[in-house]
């Protein structure tokens, strides 16, 4: 009886993990859709290279509303996408809720850390991408004056601004930096008109540079910019192509690379949960160079980036996080 038990059990347990193994992972896009041209379009274009590359196939959902959240993750669940991978740092308390009740599901989140024993968080070292482009927004400046739009005002869009202003004051000590959030609730992160209207603010104080990190509301302020002629920067995505030779630069975030790895993880059985960092020395931020800026970046600014990044992979340099201590030297909001 003991070797029919052992048997029945190790083929039952085989059966389990060829089910796990099976299992279609799930993508949650957050508000704003997976075309705003940023933060979402950046892990949906992640989802499609892995079916791409392996061939493979993926549940996706778009959410219309704050309070489709949970029921959305729950359904997402019992459809049986393993692992699901929600986006946005407004998914957490969500996420600490419905974990627990789906043990056998592996949840990623990306942009927040959901302390259970079946998530993966990914975050992102912002801050340091973003004293990149403060360096280069500075030493582009003409007017010494340079600004910075948010979207919802949450330290999570502070970490971006602050490090910005770093990276500005540390290029040039005499620069202003003005910044402005589009919203307190999820809706700025949909407001290209009210992008467009803070950056022409931002231009009547001066700033001949913005940097936009507002998911689609961020579309307004590239337009803007390029409208009234001066030079703007992107985020998450690689934007310089919205608006060739207006956009300085885009300070990318992987969140491509953040799907991506889940998604094949996944599929080879090794995904692990815990608190994932994605920063500059992993390419997990960076800043963008293509044909679409190249007349825009001059050799002093490659220069003091290439030697900005150095500095701060080998810890000599140490961009202050906002998210540490809620605090930013460089910037009064």
């Amino acid at each position: 009886m003991s070797v029919m038990k052992s048997f029945l059990t190790a083929t039952a347990t085989l059966g389990l993990m060829a089910g796990a193994a099976m299992a279609e992972p799930g993508l949650i896009i957050d508000l704003g859709g997976k075309f705003d041209k940023s933060f979402n379009e950046s892990a949906y274009n992640g989802a499609q290279r892995w079916v791409e590359e392996t061939g493979g196939k993926y549940l996706e959902t778009e959410l219309a509303s704050e309070a489709q959240r949970e029921q959305t993750m729950r359904r997402m669940a019992e459809r049986g996408a393993n692992p699901v991978v929600v986006l946005g740092f407004a998914n957490a308390s969500t996420l600490e809720k419905v974990a627990p009740d789906y043990p056998e599901t592996n949840f990623v989140i990306v942009d927040m850390v959901v302390d259970q024993p079946n998530v993966q968080s990914v975050v992102f070292s912002e801050h340091e991408g973003s004293y990149l482009v403060g360096m280069m927004a500075a030493m582009a400046s003409e007017s010494n004056t340079v600004s910075f739009v948010g979207g919802m005002d949450v330290p999570l869009i502070r970490k971006f601004a602050c490090g910005y202003a770093e990276g500005a004051k540390a290029a040039n000590p005499d620069v202003t930096v003005i910044a402005n959030m589009t919203g307190t609730t999820p809706a700025a992160w949909n407001d290209p008109v009210k992008g467009g209207e803070l950056t022409r603010s931002q231009i009547s104080q001066g700033a001949d540079v913005v940097f936009a990190a507002a998911g689609g509301t961020g579309v307004g302020v590239l337009q803007t910019a390029a409208d009234e002629e001066i030079l703007s920067i992107g985020v998450d995505s690689n934007q310089n192509y919205l608006h060739p030779g207006s956009v300085l630069t885009s300070m990318v975030k992987r969140v491509d690379n953040a799907v991506y790895d889940a998604f094949q993880a996944a599929a080879d059985g090794n995904l692990q949960t815990g608190v994932v960092v994605k920063n500059l020395e992993s390419e997990g931020v960076g800043v963008a160079m293509d044909e679409h800026n190249a007349d825009l970046v001059t050799d002093e600014m490659k220069a003091a980036i290439d030697e900005a990044m150095m500095k701060i992979q080998s810890g000599e340099l140490v961009v202050h996080d906002y998210t540490t201590d809620d605090s930013c030297p460089s910037l009064t909001f």
